[in-house]
């Protein structure tokens, strides 16, 4: 998390890629963005070796050793499969993701899918230095098309570290300590079963330390719904059930691959990190795996391939697709609620200008956390008095005007976002508490809408809105496109 954090420090861009990527999750989860790739994907795979010494010099047997157990681990087909408690065994999933080094180079000229360097450097760390010529280390092939992966000796006791979707196209990929890469040759124990790299490239697929990162806290998340609460990484090999923050009877999924147990320990993956991976591959990664040639895996599912732009599915009023600043196109199913409309009454998804592009905003959080915030409670917009969320909203109530100035109980909150230092950076440092006041103001207020208007639509879809609803409703969308206007000022946005 180290590289993560670094980048969340320095990197705006970074900063803005990591917001669309969590959003672009969200509204996967909750059906609202297209899932197009339903088969198998096949990525191609280019593996750097950059060694000091012959023994660092790893065997293509060793690398091709690695690659099955990639494609055992994503697949669901590792033999260990079976030693998942029954407890967790339903939750068990087939990522439906498979690897093979790519056959073509970025030129066109076949390649073996392996460089080879010779670096006068004794060790790496994260700093990157692996990852450029220049710096005593091999250059990335264009990560738009490979998934780099560079095998080198490592510094510190590290065993490896992955950078998450959004970070620099140099710098994109998975580094591995060459004794924990592969299963032969100079594989060491207890990281000779090649489970760092599935590990690494889950980071790289936009999977989180199954503990949140938080310590031994307890409040982490990894943002999926099917991994119990733990406290803290856990090491070696546990014995089943290992309860920690309250979460027994069975206790840490210390078995999952996002774990830090020994390689012998860890066999799966859930299905809610399969939908997490798989919104990233029609997300950040959409164009990985559909345009370089790789050689063939035996006796597996055929691959299928997308295309590198997501395909639309268009509103009942037909409005065009909306395109975010930093993320590929958001698309909405046709028959959600959110897209239905009244009167042209603009929905969440729709935008009041041509040419705008949607936003998606930080809830009021600690904006120095790296943690997307956790709505703790709903508040009534128009008392400021929290009131007990509800659920989604049933659309065979009644709904009378006024609805909205009651406060009714709200469907899912808005998206949620990482909230990062990027708030420091436009903060001026002589009014720093006020620029902190008046922005969490306004992501209440922004927060407020969302909801008011997930209600409307909601309802409206249902046909259970009047005349008096509509105009509210649009009054509302109104004064929350002014809010936007205002908070994007803080960021150096056009309003």
């Amino acid at each position: 998390m180290q590289v993560h954090q670094r980048l969340m420090q320095t990197d705006p861009g970074y900063v803005r890629n990591r917001v669309a990527s969590e959003n672009f999750h969200h509204l996967a989860r909750i059906g609202l963005a297209s899932v197009s790739r339903t088969g198998v994907t096949q990525i191609p795979v280019v593996v750097h070796v950059v060694y000091n010494t012959d023994a660092q010099n790893i065997s293509d047997a060793q690398i091709h050793s690695q690659i099955d157990v990639l494609n055992r681990d994503y697949r669901k087909k590792n033999a260990d499969a079976g030693s998942v408690p029954a407890a967790f065994q339903p939750l068990a999933a087939d990522c439906r993701i498979e690897f093979a080094l790519a056959s073509t180079d970025p030129g066109g000229a076949a390649t073996n899918g392996i460089t080879r360097t010779k670096t006068s450097s004794t060790g790496f760390t994260d700093d990157d230095k692996v990852k450029a010529a220049s710096t005593g280390g091999a250059d990335a092939w264009p990560a738009t098309k490979y998934l780099n992966l560079w095998v080198c000796p490592l510094d510190g006791g590290l065993l490896g570290y992955a950078q998450f979707p959004g970070g620099p196209a140099a710098t994109d990929g998975v580094v591995i300590l060459y004794t924990a890469f592969g299963t032969l040759g100079a594989a060491a124990a207890p990281f000779d079963l090649g489970r760092t790299a599935s590990h690494e490239i889950g980071h790289w697929l936009n999977l989180r330390h199954i503990w949140g990162d938080d310590g031994n806290g307890c409040n982490g998340s990894d943002f999926v719904d099917d991994t119990p609460n733990q406290a803290g990484p856990n090491f070696g090999k546990p014995a089943f059930p290992h309860v920690t923050c309250s979460n027994g009877p069975n206790g840490d999924m210390f078995m999952n691959y996002m774990d830090y147990v020994d390689d012998a320990a860890m066999f799966m993956f859930t299905a809610d990190q399969v939908q997490r991976m798989q919104a990233c591959l029609d997300g950040d990664r959409s164009s990985v795996g559909t345009t370089v040639s790789t050689t063939p895996i035996q006796d597996l599912h055929p691959t299928v391939v997308t295309t590198d732009v997501h395909p639309t599915l268009p509103s009942r009023d037909q409005f065009p697709t909306i395109a975010t600043q930093d993320h590929p196109t958001v698309v909405t199913k046709d028959l959600h609620p959110t897209v239905a409309t009244l009167d042209h009454l603009p929905t969440i998804a729709s935008l009041d200008q041509p040419g705008g592009s949607l936003k998606f905003i930080d809830e009021p959080k600690n904006p120095l956390s790296d943690k997307p915030p956790i709505v703790d409670q709903q508040k009534n917009p128009a008392s400021d008095n929290p009131f007990t969320p509800q659920g989604p909203v049933d659309p065979g109530v009644a709904f009378t005007p006024g609805g909205f100035s009651q406060g009714i109980g709200g469907r899912t909150a808005a998206p949620f976002v990482l909230s990062t230092p990027h708030h420091s950076m436009a903060w001026t440092q002589s009014h720093q508490d006020i620029a902190r006041a008046a922005v969490s103001s306004l992501e209440q207020r922004l927060t407020q809408g969302q909801q008011w208007l997930d209600q409307y639509y909601a309802l409206a879809a249902a046909g259970r809105v009047t005349t008096g609803d509509q105009q509210l409703a649009q009054q509302v969308w109104w004064e929350y496109q002014q809010t936007l206007r205002e908070y994007g000022q803080y960021f150096g946005q056009a309003s």
